[in-house]
């Protein structure tokens, strides 16, 4: 386990190194609550739906650890470029062990990226409903961290150069974000449409994060957590296997 614990470390050294990735990281979600929370307010409020800028928080908090865990892969792709994962990969070291510090490693960046912009929102204006769940928000920051990440992982297990990270990328993430509700209200949608917010494993995150921070459900929290924490286990165990036939 004590590879575990130093490649996560790795990873918080990298990132707190790093301050204008801290300060980048903020950029979007604050484009995002301005222009979507402010614009789109009183179109949203006239819609009898109340503040936009409540419902849009969650989603902005939830594409953050998105965007920061799934691209994970890339330092990958970077660490491969650059010979670091060679070294990794020869140590006597099981690649499990690996896979999951690096994980973990970039699943805590997330979150933490994640909290950073839930000050933003506070300062904009969002208010928690209810503060005794709020610490449950954690949780499934958590959960979307650790989900993407392993995915991120897996995608730059099996490629080889970035520019494949970033076709994949373009036709994966941008619509993980914008099927999953979290700029608009899952009811009343088309039914195929409807569908696909339901396979889109990010819309149980936003649903689990509006759950806690302001008590507005479309799938149950519980649904939520568990359907999360089922694909999170799946996606680390064929990120596992996949890092595993990494070849050096």
């Amino acid at each position: 386990m004590n590879a575990v614990y130093i490649l996560w470390l790795r990873e918080m050294r990298r990132y707190l190194r790093s301050r204008a990735q801290i300060v980048a990281s903020l950029g979007q979600p604050a484009l995002y609550l301005v222009a979507l929370g402010f614009g789109l307010g009183p179109v949203f409020k006239k819609a009898g739906e109340g503040s936009y800028l409540q419902f849009v928080a969650p989603g902005v908090i939830a594409m953050t650890v998105l965007f920061s865990s799934i691209f994970s892969g890339i330092g990958l792709l970077w660490d491969r470029q650059f010979g670091f994962l060679k070294e990794t990969l020869v140590a006597p070291v099981p690649r499990i062990q690996i896979m999951i510090g690096r994980t973990l490693g970039t699943a805590t960046v997330a979150v933490i990226q994640g909290l950073l912009v839930v000050i933003v929102c506070f300062v904009a204006g969002f208010r928690v409903a209810n503060l005794a769940r709020a610490p449950l928000a954690l949780l499934f920051m958590g959960l979307i961290a650790c989900l993407f990440s392993a995915l991120g992982t897996a995608i730059g297990s099996v490629l080889e150069n970035m520019q494949g990270f970033q076709l994949v990328m373009n036709f994966l993430v941008m619509p993980i974000f914008f099927l999953s509700g979290a700029l608009y209200p899952l009811h009343n949608l088309p039914k195929m449409f409807a569908l696909v917010t339901q396979i889109d494993p990010l819309s149980y995150g936003v649903d689990g994060l509006r759950t806690m921070l302001i008590g507005a459900s479309h799938f149950g929290g519980a649904l939520d957590a568990l359907v999360l924490a089922g694909i999170a286990v799946m996606l680390l165990a064929v990120g596992s296997y996949l890092f595993s036939r990494i070849q050096v």
